[in-house]
């Protein structure tokens, strides 16, 4: 999929450099097509990290897609300076003034805090409700899941005893749903999360269906009966040294970590890890894409 972006993003040339084709304003209005329209609620700290892997994931099918990536306005960045938020992002006021196929809204490094405890929580809930009405499908990411789940469902997120950190397994709980169309019966997705939901608070609710969970990292995804939500505890959009830098920079820090499991060959951190979740990866944002926006999606949704 041809992903539109600012040409000079740096996103841009990492993807350019993969083969991952990406193309600009002016090549873009070149094609007489209507373009998926996708914003990108990005509050994870490597900003530019997580702008290259979900941008990789997304440019896995056949269509063209216009991305928006978008900036909370009621909260203090340390990681990431004015000058590029503002040439790159737009602020969420801008987001509100048009209709989205998709939007995605990432993990944040918040989970210790209540919800009402963070910064940009009132902004946040502002830009979920503005989603229930003018984007087609939602995907919430790891922190992004519990959100959506608590402010749209009133369904709590725990604290974990111990960080989960890793590789876990899962297993499909349901059968035929497109977004897990192609996956194998077992398949793996990345953890790093300190937070997790009990099944128990979600099974009442009759408006959602879990989709896949895991013997140790219990409910992984699940979604809104309508598809217009879908919730993802884990990173699937991590790259194969991401985990390892979130152990080293915790190591760095002094603080008390776990060697994340299934990851590091023989638990020996000389050792590089390997992906064996990339495929999972790919095939799980380009079904959310194909089957829950694309094919779903009025074309004059966005006008």
């Amino acid at each position: 999929m041809p992903i539109k972006i600012q040409s000079d993003l740096p996103a841009c040339k990492i993807l350019g450099q993969e083969n991952i084709f990406v193309i600009t304003e002016k090549r873009a209005q070149t094609q007489d097509i209507r373009p998926l329209k996708v914003a990108i609620v990005n509050l994870m700290p490597t900003r530019e990290v997580t702008e290259t892997q979900i941008l990789r994931l997304l440019a896995n099918t056949p269509l063209q897609i216009e991305i928006s990536l978008v900036r909370m306005e009621n909260h203090l960045y340390k990681h990431t300076g004015m000058d590029y938020l503002k040439k790159f992002y737009i602020p969420s006021s801008a987001l509100f003034s048009q209709k989205f196929d998709g939007l995605i809204i990432t993990g944040a490094p918040v989970e210790h805090l209540p919800f009402e405890k963070v910064d940009y929580w009132k902004e946040l809930c502002e830009i979920m409700d503005y989603a229930k009405e003018n984007v087609f499908s939602t995907l919430y990411v790891c922190w992004g899941a519990f959100a959506g789940l608590y402010h749209l469902h009133g369904i709590q997120k725990h604290q974990t005893e111990n960080k989960l950190f890793g590789i876990f397994m899962n297993y499909r709980t349901t059968i035929n749903d497109p977004l897990l169309r192609g996956l194998d019966d077992t398949f793996p997705i990345p953890q790093s999360r300190n937070a997790t939901i009990y099944e128990k608070d979600l099974l009442p609710h009759q408006e959602l269906t879990v989709l896949a969970k895991s013997p140790d990292a219990g409910i992984t995804i699940a979604k809104s009966n309508d598809n217009r939500e879908i919730f993802m505890t884990g990173h699937l959009e991590y790259d194969t040294m991401t985990l390892a830098d979130e152990y080293w920079r915790d190591i760095k820090k002094g603080l008390k970590i776990n060697l994340p499991r299934n990851y590091f060959p023989n638990n020996n951190t000389s050792l590089p890890p390997s992906s064996y979740w990339r495929s999972t990866a790919h095939l799980l944002f380009s079904n959310w894409m194909n089957y829950y926006v694309y094919q779903e999606t009025p074309y004059n949704f966005t006008t």
